[in-house]
């Protein structure tokens, strides 16, 4: 198979590992800077050109798009789709999750276990917001934040109304969470591919800090999860419309509950802590379905 990586950067762990897992399965591969990327949108010949040439077909893509660069690389993505080429995860279910807000409401309309969640747009709303998720601790979220960037504690009620109102005095989206004291700290990554979690590590935050993520200095390790965390993070990609999805759980006392559903999740921490050959794991998943040949859309009629 002929198979496209879209990428800003080929030297990134994820990349290099995916594009080794290919070639060692004898596929081809092109590692293509997603916003040097440019399209002819026609109805009756949709291409894409890149660095001066139009793009050769290929059987699939593998999408790492960036949050910051989402709006173009979803248009890039869905040009592919347009030329019937099988891409491991579309344009739609990227957007969808990438939207913090839009996701949650999905997930809540799926019936998944979610913490307490707020979001309001006025100022004089802020008490009774606070009170919803159940008062402080609570944790406050920028929509548009990544990789634990934007994300606040509050410890008193206090002190969340004036973080919420510095935000909303900024014009920036935030929603308020409840705080899940029991989970001491740690998450669960459940690494979803098709239908399987192939995959799941415990990170723990470090002392004196609550979030978890890894580039804030947390720790990983391998961890066997239960079926009903593994039947969430199935449901939770499939709610999106992900093949590939990292889902970010909790354990509170009454069941896991989703933080937050990402649809390019990376793969160094992930294979480091448990050793699995995820990268392979997502070419095996391609091989099984995607096509041989591009798919050519039909020729419209008349």
């Amino acid at each position: 198979m002929h198979i496209a990586i879209l990428s800003r950067n080929r030297s990134l762990y994820s990349t290099r590992r995916l594009e080794e897992a290919a070639r060692e399965r004898g596929h081809t591969v092109r590692v293509i800077d997603t916003l040097r990327c440019y399209m002819n949108i026609a109805s009756h010949r949709p291409t894409i050109h890149y660095k001066g040439e139009e793009l050769e077909k290929f059987d699939a893509v593998i999408p790492r798009i960036g949050s910051s660069v989402t709006f173009y690389g979803c248009a890039v993505l869905r040009q592919f789709e347009m030329m019937g080429t099988y891409v491991l995860n579309d344009s739609v279910s990227i957007t969808r999750s990438r939207d913090k807000l839009r996701s949650l409401q999905l997930l809540s309309r799926k019936g998944l276990g979610l913490p307490v969640t707020g979001f309001a747009h006025s100022p004089d709303d802020i008490p009774d917001l606070i009170k919803m998720v159940k008062g402080a601790p609570l944790v406050i979220k920028l929509l548009e934040g990544t990789q634990g960037i934007g994300v606040v504690l509050a410890e008193t009620n206090q002190a969340a109304e004036s973080v919420i109102q510095a935000f909303m005095g900024m014009k920036a989206n935030i929603m308020v969470q409840e705080y899940i004291k029991e989970a001491k700290g740690a998450d669960l990554r459940c690494f979803v591919v098709g239908d399987k979690v192939v995959a799941a590590m415990k990170r723990q935050a470090a002392d004196g800090e609550f979030r978890s993520n890894l580039h804030r200095g947390g720790t990983a390790s391998a961890i066997r999860i239960t079926p009903e965390e593994r039947s969430t993070a199935i449901r939770a990609a499939k709610a999106m419309g992900l093949r590939v999805a990292g889902v970010d759980l909790l354990r509170a006392n009454h069941g896991p509950v989703i933080m937050e559903v990402n649809s390019s999740p990376g793969l160094q921490g992930i294979e480091s802590t448990t050793q699995a050959d995820i990268a392979g794991l997502i070419i095996s998943h391609i091989e099984k379905n995607a096509t041989e040949k591009p798919r050519v859309p039909p020729k419209p009629r008349g």
